[in-house]
């Protein structure tokens, strides 16, 4: 596990957030369907899978590995995957929300454009990043690289292979090594749109908010950490309230996925 920093108390604001890492939890990246069915599974390495009603979207979780989300779409039940996105355990749980997040509109939305690009144009899914002044890269080796003004992030784009089950598209932030690099890959069919909802996650110039004392030693070395202002005591009246709901009263859905979560730390 990456070295935390130890050097200072309390929360921290974390900028770029792509460089947040993993919390300890992955509540985030939940919070979209977290009015989805939820299936904890007690053998194998997959510890937690929330589908959508119908089981053609599901979203695994697999707490004590490497890619520890791993997410598909498939046109029924029983089909193959049209296509998967997997995400490591160094990815910042609040990046995931943007996919998810889309997910859930497209099939709350009785939309089918889960399962297939309206656009064939691989521009369209990173249109965020290219709108965020994100630099692109010489063609190398049939990829297509951009990368992120700090060179801290990136993504590539596999434009020859054309095996539709092919890793096609690889967003990434941090220096590489196993405990620092966070990385989404994406088949050869996902969504543009979802890809693209994933990239904004990048480019959002919202902050993520970590635990100084864990945060890993090497991301601190290359983000702005900036100390979360120590909110007034609440009165006794007002705290039993928030210890069940989210800042906006809104009840929190760390049960959904502490638990596995928590296992894996």
């Amino acid at each position: 596990m990456p070295e935390p920093i130890n050097t200072q108390e309390g929360d921290v604001h974390v900028f770029p957030r792509y460089l947040g890492g993993l919390p300890g939890h992955a509540d985030p990246s939940f919070e979209p369907v977290a009015h989805w069915p939820h299936y904890h599974l007690d053998e194998g390495e997959c510890q937690l899978v929330i589908a959508s009603p119908d089981h053609r979207i599901k979203i695994g979780w697999f707490g004590d590995d490497y890619d520890v989300w791993q997410i598909s779409a498939a046109k029924d039940a029983v089909s193959a995957a049209t296509w998967t996105a997997r995400i490591n355990q160094n990815t910042p749980p609040e990046l995931v929300h943007g996919l998810t997040s889309a997910l859930a509109a497209d099939y709350d939305a009785e939309s089918e454009t889960f399962l297939r690009s309206s656009s064939y144009r691989w521009t369209d899914g990173l249109q965020p990043l290219l709108d965020a002044g994100w630099e692109r890269q010489p063609l190398a080796g049939g990829l297509v690289t951009i990368v992120s003004p700090d060179n801290l992030a990136g993504v590539t784009i596999d434009v020859v292979n054309s095996d539709p089950a092919a890793d096609a598209v690889t967003l990434w932030a941090g220096p590489p090594g196993w405990g620092t690099r966070a990385e989404f890959v994406f088949s050869a069919r996902t969504p543009k749109h979802l890809i693209a909802a994933t990239a904004a996650e990048f480019v959002s110039p919202a902050p993520v908010v970590r635990e100084a004392r864990n945060f890993p030693r090497q991301l601190a070395q290359l983000a702005t950490l900036v100390p979360v202002p120590q909110a007034p005591a609440a009165r006794s009246g007002a705290l039993t309230v928030r210890q069940n709901a989210g800042a906006d009263g809104i009840p929190r859905a760390a049960s959904v996925a502490a638990s596995p979560a928590g296992r894996r730390r």
